[in-house]
């Protein structure tokens, strides 16, 4: 797969082809769906699928300040996109100019005299161009003048599961993006209220819920990854680099942790302690995961550390990422140091479980010389501006 940022790069002698626009960000059910269907007409015409994105949001150019929380970095997305056949992940650079952009010039002076698509595909909801005028059904017409074709495709929804809290599971129409404008035993965090949720005809009926970015963002902040992984059809991952702790995990707890150092916008889930899989280019790693401020230390700053089962290797630098499986609990403030390294075992042993893990053989040790700057598992977590192997905080860097 190709990988473009502006009409620049586009190389000389490019001919026509299949395109689809959007933002993207999360990469969820409803997008792949629309990606699915362009990559499918391109096999029907034969030609090359352009998935065109834009960086950075349009939200925090229209309303600088208003960047949402980011599902997926742009490194991901094209991942993904490549993953469902994409040939070229274009990326265009999103300005003011570029929000002023008439939606009639948008489309002839880029799309058609630059690009040459043939054909377009976007979410029935896509709105585009200046004050975001453009829709599909300009796009259309358009079509007729200039000789393309356009087509929308509908949301992606899923029946609101019926209220079972102890469940944990893992694994729509695409967002109108502007373009240019085993189970776990403990109660799982309240389910995100989805923006757009329509009543259920008869009140047995669940409701149908349209997958979108919002709606995974909802569910991410509030703590629910299993919702998040359902929309998603993976679960969600968040991505950084392991820095130095406190130090206070390996060496007065026996977990050491990764500590996570995120960038600004990474949509962090909410304060609590998971069951997930750290990342480290082809390999994944069990891990137990806890976000918060560390309560029973009495930290203030919201961190993001890994207690990684059975491995002790040196993180620090690397850039990895933590996939979040299932929540297991709140971040508490214990009460002692012993009552926390206790609920970081069971955290471990209920992490096991969810995952599929079996126990290990060697314990860990509270005996050990800690590695420089290394915390102890169950010290609090790293987060976005600190973060290395240490490990789970006194609220519980472990899963519960």
């Amino acid at each position: 797969m190709q990988r473009w940022r502006g009409f620049d790069q586009i190389p000389p002698g490019w001919g026509r082809c299949v395109l689809t626009i959007g933002v993207f960000d999360g990469m969820h059910r409803g997008h792949q769906a629309l990606v699915r269907a362009a990559v499918a007409r391109g096999k029907e015409l034969q030609l090359p699928v352009v998935l065109m994105t834009f960086d950075p949001h349009p939200s925090e150019v229209v309303r600088p300040g208003s960047h949402p929380a980011q599902l997926t970095t742009l490194r991901r997305r094209a991942e993904l996109a490549d993953e469902l056949g994409v040939d070229v992940f274009f990326v265009l650079p999103f300005s003011p100019a570029m929000q002023q952009t008439p939606p009639e010039t948008f489309v002839h002076d880029l799309l058609v005299d630059r690009l040459h698509m043939a054909a377009v595909l976007v979410g029935e909801n896509f709105r585009f161009g200046h004050k975001g005028a453009g829709n599909l059904e300009l796009l259309r017409r358009l079509g007729s003048r200039f000789g393309f074709t356009a087509e929308g495709i509908g949301l992606v929804v899923e029946q609101e599961p019926a209220a079972d809290n102890d469940a944990v599971s893992t694994p729509g129409a695409p967002d109108g993006a502007v373009a240019t404008e085993p189970q776990a035993e403990q109660r799982s965090a309240p389910r995100a209220e989805h923006p757009a949720a329509p009543r259920a005809e008869h009140p047995t009926e669940p409701p149908e819920l349209p997958i979108t970015s919002t709606y995974v963002r909802a569910n991410v902040d509030a703590g629910d990854v299993t919702a998040a992984a359902a929309a998603l059809g993976r679960p969600h991952r968040l991505e950084g680099v392991v820095v130095h702790g406190e130090g206070r995990g390996g060496a007065s707890l026996g977990y050491p942790t990764a500590n996570l150092h995120t960038a600004e916008h990474a949509a962090i889930p909410g304060d609590g302690v998971y069951a997930g899989w750290f990342v480290l280019g082809s390999k994944r790693y069990p891990t137990a995961i806890s976000v918060g401020s560390n309560p029973t230390f009495s930290g203030t700053a919201r961190t993001v550390e890994a207690f990684v089962l059975d491995e002790s290797a040196n993180y620090y630098g690397r850039r990895v990422a933590l996939e979040f499986v299932a929540k297991l609990r709140d971040q508490i403030a214990f009460d002692s140091v012993e009552a926390l390294i206790d609920q970081i075992g069971k955290d471990v042993d209920r992490t096991r479980q969810i995952l599929g893990v079996p126990a290990s053989v060697v314990k860990p040790s509270t005996d050990r010389a800690p590695e420089p700057g290394e915390r102890a598992a169950g010290g609090e977590p790293a987060g976005r501006s600190s973060g290395t192997p240490s490990g789970p905080s006194q609220s519980g860097p472990s899963p519960s």
